[in-house]
């Protein structure tokens, strides 16, 4: 499959050469695809697409663009669009002039461009809208505006840098839906930067997890999950995150859904108790907090209990807890690497 962006070794470098923003980033997107790149404040998420779209020039590397070095471009000739947090609609116009103007400004013939604005906008579902201005519109339907006027410029690219931050819980959960089934229906390759797991996991085709500027691990959403790549990307992903628990100089890592009473785990495991110091319910969930024992020193975990667990369990006890061999994941002590499977002591009941 055809590669859309591609950027080659790429710096961006800020206060003399003392922050490195975007730390040597080699990442490629395939045509049509849903990258999501993912990652916590400050970690070059944003600084990174912007230098895709030009708003910012790279320190060092290059950026591609279907094929052909854009690195020194301006913005306007790079046939990407850009959807901001802030969607930057202009209040005085009405919602058919904010798609249009980005036409509007490139002198596209007037009946072409209202053609183009209300197409996008039939297709966005806010035809109906037309001649209303942005302060009569809720915060997913000026997302969609912005949507609608990005697509009219007909971009190889989207670039949409947290655009539903500003929305409600609820708000943004239907939003994420159309946002994954709008880009389904154009095809369009789109970069999506959040620091929002759960629109990581939910849009993306493959997840760019950052940190410091440099993409600790890029993969299916399965797969930065199941298999990460490091002790970061395993306590950033997740909700609650990644139990990490010393072990004979390395780290044992393994997910709270998979911390199970020994009665309800899987045959081949390891068990450790488990003293439960709380329990929070969670959406049909138990979460529960405490420490394991056993498997090297006393360390704090959470276990995240289904409903179909039904084991009477309280604070303050401790019962015998496991987890299933394959569900175990191992790290390097001291960088935090993932490093190849060692043997545990197993049980067999």
């Amino acid at each position: 499959m055809a590669v859309a962006v591609e950027v080659r070794n790429l710096e961006k470098v800020y206060d003399g050469g003392h922050v490195h923003a975007v730390d040597g980033v080699d990442l490629a997107t395939e045509e049509g695809e849903y990258l999501v790149l993912l990652g916590p404040s400050g970690c070059g998420k944003t600084t990174l697409l912007r230098t895709i779209a030009g708003l910012e020039q790279p320190t060092a590397g290059d950026v591609l663009i279907g094929g052909l070095v854009v690195t020194g471009l301006p913005p306007r000739v790079r046939k990407v669009a850009m959807v901001f947090q802030s969607y930057a609609l202009y209040p005085h116009k009405s919602v058919l002039a904010n798609i249009e103007f980005p036409l509007k400004a490139a002198k596209t013939d007037r009946s072409e461009r209202e053609r183009k604005a209300r197409w996008a906008a039939e297709l966005l579902g806010i035809g109906h809208l037309a001649e209303r201005k942005p302060r009569q519109l809720s915060g997913g339907e000026r997302q969609r505006v912005a949507l609608a006027r990005a697509l009219v410029r007909d971009p190889q690219v989207f670039l949409l840098d947290e655009p539903l931050s500003n929305l409600d819980a609820k708000l943004r959960a239907t939003a994420r839906d159309e946002l994954k089934r709008f880009q389904q229906r154009v095809g369009t390759t789109t970069l999506y930067v959040t620091h929002d797991q759960a629109e990581a996991m939910g849009l993306g085709d493959r997840i760019a997890v950052m940190n410091r500027g440099r993409v600790r691990q890029l993969g299916p959403p399965v797969e930065v999950y199941d298999d990460p790549a490091d002790t970061f990307v395993a306590t950033f992903i997740g909700s609650p995150p990644m139990n990490l628990v010393r072990w004979e100089g390395t780290l044992v890592g393994f997910r709270p859904e998979h911390l199970l009473p020994v009665a309800s785990a899987a045959r081949e495991r390891v068990t450790t108790p488990f003293h439960i110091e709380r329990i929070e319910y969670l959406s049909g969930d138990r979460h529960l907090y405490g420490t394991v024992t056993g498997i090297g020193e006393d360390t704090r975990a959470i276990a995240r209990l289904p409903a179909t667990v039904t084991v009477p369990l309280h604070p303050g006890e401790v019962h015998d807890f496991a987890v299933g061999v394959d569900r175990v994941r191992f790290f390097e002590a001291a960088t935090g690497v993932r490093t190849a499977p060692i043997r545990l002591d197993s049980r067999h009941d």
